[in-house]
């Protein structure tokens, strides 16, 4: 049984790792459009943005229809893969220009809304709650290096856009065969039928518990896309600050900083949430991370080497706590609502991201790239005083349809205690 639990979890990080990598892969092409479709920097920003706005709309239809509960999930995460990559794969092959790669990328964002979440229900599915945090962070992990990928391609050589773009799409076709193919939901997935309710959703606010973690989870995403998608100009501009030659392609530090650092951090964010609790390990990385983004500045024109060991730990930090997030609001919400509970957190928190990866070239403009990062050190600070409350004890109880589902979450909150969120029902 241990043998088909690794093997299920290995997989679902797997189609994740795949399944995203089409989510930078304009971001990380940029440069290479602005020069061939002459756009500015403004109008490059919604070919990032455009995709945070599709996964917010995405995330929250899926909410309203409940369909990462009622759907089957390996299904559900397959198809919506093909169609992000069916997506990316029509912007490099007809190349209509900027007119319709942001429709194509609000579209391939509306599908990746059912890639992440899903991911996350599935992966909670083959974990109980004395390792989840592990687990979460295994796919947080996966998620950090499928989104760096893009980076990756384009750091090894010159390569065109449409190629850097195709091959995203083909990992992400790769990973909708193996969710469809291998994938399959773990014993502690929630069966029982449900009918269509937004209401369900409202849990996030109504319970202390999931709110609170809701609040740690949007400080968090207040900084961390607009870190990602904002970093290789950051580095681009301290360059030109030095006065330093490409030595190190921008797109591989982006990489190391992006995927590397931030794999390393998920897990080490999953491993200290299990070993600590989901309230210690999330407040260390968010003071962590606000304390990167408030340093920022000296690191600036700091020497390559010196500038890359700063966007390491910073990179890990601010993407350690994103499963820990996930993990506590498993934990905290009803089981039969976790997919729910999980796309409507997610669907705030990308919506949060529209506004910082917009408001960053603004605030760059006026001050400098060097300072432009210091408006997104207010997230973490707030996301961690949020976490912090999280040691006070919580009262989480749920209307419950049966005296075996009571039995459910009654083990549910039991085994939770062993990871500092103290319930009282």
């Amino acid at each position: 049984m241990l043998s088909r639990i690794n093997r299920q979890r290995t997989l679902i990080a797997l189609v994740q790792v795949l399944g995203l990598s089409v989510w930078f892969s304009a971001t990380a092409v940029v440069p290479s459009l602005r020069s061939e479709w002459g756009i500015g920097a403004t109008a490059a920003v919604w070919l990032t943005a455009s995709v945070q706005v599709g996964f917010v709309v995405g995330a929250v239809i899926s909410t309203l229809f409940n369909l990462a509960d009622r759907a089957t999930p390996q299904n559900l995460l397959a198809a919506s893969a093909l169609g992000a990559a069916g997506c990316t794969a029509a912007l490099a092959c007809f190349d209509t220009g900027f007119g319709a790669a942001v429709p194509l990328r609000f579209l391939t964002g509306m599908f990746l809304a059912g890639v992440y979440p899903v991911g996350m229900k599935l992966m909670a599915s083959w974990s109980p709650s004395t390792d989840r945090g592990r687990s979460f962070g295994i796919l947080l992990a996966a998620l950090t290096l499928g989104s760096a990928l893009p980076h990756l391609i384009s750091g090894v050589g010159p390569l065109p856009w449409k190629t850097v773009m195709m091959a995203a799409a083909g990992l992400t076709v790769a990973g909708a065969v193996v969710a469809f193919v291998l994938v399959r939901p773990g014993p502690h997935l929630a069966v029982r039928a449900i009918t269509p309710n937004p209401r369900y959703a409202l849990a996030l606010l109504a319970e202390r518990g999931p709110r609170l973690v809701s609040l740690g989870y949007f400080g968090h995403m207040w900084e961390l896309y607009a870190l990602w998608t904002w970093l290789s100009m950051f580095v681009v501009a301290g360059r030109e600050v030095r006065g330093d030659g490409a030595a190190v392609s921008t797109g591989f530090i982006a990489f190391v900083a992006i995927g590397i650092a931030g794999a390393l951090g998920c897990l080490l964010g999953g491993w200290a949430s299990d070993r600590f609790g989901r309230s210690p390990a999330a407040v260390a990385a968010l003071v962590i991370s606000g304390t990167c983004c408030m340093a920022s500045p000296i690191f600036f024109a700091a020497p390559t080497i010196v500038l890359v060991a700063f966007l390491f730990v910073w990179g890990a930090a601010v993407i350690a706590d994103s499963g820990v997030f996930s993990t506590a609001l498993s934990e905290t919400t009803d089981p039969r609502f976790v997919g729910t509970a999980l796309t409507a957190q997610t669907a705030v928190g990308f919506l949060l991201t529209v506004v910082t990866i917009q408001l960053v070239p603004v605030v760059a403009d006026l001050i400098g790239w060097r300072y432009a990062f210091l408006l997104l050190a207010p997230g973490p600070l707030i996301g961690a005083v949020a976490m912090a409350s999280l040691h006070a004890p919580q009262h989480h109880q749920f209307k419950e349809e049966s005296h075996e589902h009571q039995l459910y979450t009654h083990d549910a909150v039991r085994r939770s205690d062993s990871a500092a969120l103290t319930h009282c029902e």
